[in-house]
């Protein structure tokens, strides 16, 4: 019960990682706002978690001062928050990939973290605790090509992690994240442009542990550097990679 009285917030807690951080977060005693653009999936996931659902585009202001809200509203209080929701662009040419697909990625993996930050700082700065969590991705480490604006929003969301932890640190917020490599979630077929054994393999390849990360094992890491356990980490950017990133 490593995160009792605590209360979450999970942004793309709908389905894939978001939901095992979800999940692990309740276990370990959270109170937590399933926060996903699809209404189902956050409604599923917060019956399964005994949570609240709460529909929202993170990429939009309005919607995410409202997740703020919401979360005070509900639980009275707010201690974490993790910036999980993400999406990519098809595998392509870097010159080819479209404005609109640009945009939209960016707007997802990188604005969000901003607006996210701009709602919730002050809340975490007047009680003078809180802890943020990003989950960027081992693209941001050791990028592959055709895959190139999604590596680069987060490489972006590495360095938006690491700053945040310098500036916020006399306020008593720390600012982490992880960087799984992909896993069986609803992105993994656009990672790799087809999902075929053959693809799956020379994928797994390049990961020494042999498997994709899982959901369970992005809330496992969660749950450890959302918790007091993990009080003197801040600006750790978390491999959960099976080694791929070495």
């Amino acid at each position: 019960m490593r995160l009792k009285h605590k209360v979450a917030i999970v942004t793309g807690a709908g389905s894939g990682f978001g939901a095992g951080i979800a999940r692990k977060f309740a276990a370990e005693g959270a109170k937590v706002l399933v926060v996903d653009i699809n209404s189902d999936g956050a409604a599923a996931i917060a019956e399964d978690v005994e949570g609240k659902a709460f529909q929202a585009d993170v990429s939009n202001a309005d919607d995410v001062h409202g997740m703020i809200a919401a979360a005070q509203s509900e639980f009275g209080a707010l201690d974490i928050l993790v910036n999980n929701a993400g999406v990519t662009h098809l595998p392509g040419p870097l010159e080819e990939i479209s404005e609109d697909d640009f945009d939209r990625v960016f707007a997802v993996n990188c604005k969000s973290v901003y607006l996210a930050a701009r709602a919730i700082v002050p809340v975490f700065k007047a009680q003078n605790s809180g802890c943020i969590l990003n989950v960027a991705s081992t693209a941001g480490v050791s990028p592959r090509p055709r895959l190139n604006w999604y590596n680069a929003s987060k490489g972006w969301m590495i360095t938006a992690t690491r700053t945040m932890a310098v500036e916020l640190a006399p306020d008593g917020i720390r600012v982490n994240a992880l960087n799984p490599v992909a896993g069986e979630t609803p992105l993994l077929k656009s990672f790799m442009g087809e999902d075929t054994p053959e693809t799956r393999a020379k994928f797994l390849s390049t990961i020494p542990l042999g498997r994709f990360s899982t959901p369970e094992d992005l809330g496992n890491a969660a749950a450890f550097l959302c918790s007091d356990e993990a009080s003197m980490l801040t600006g750790v950017c978390m491999e959960v990679d099976g080694g791929r990133c070495i």
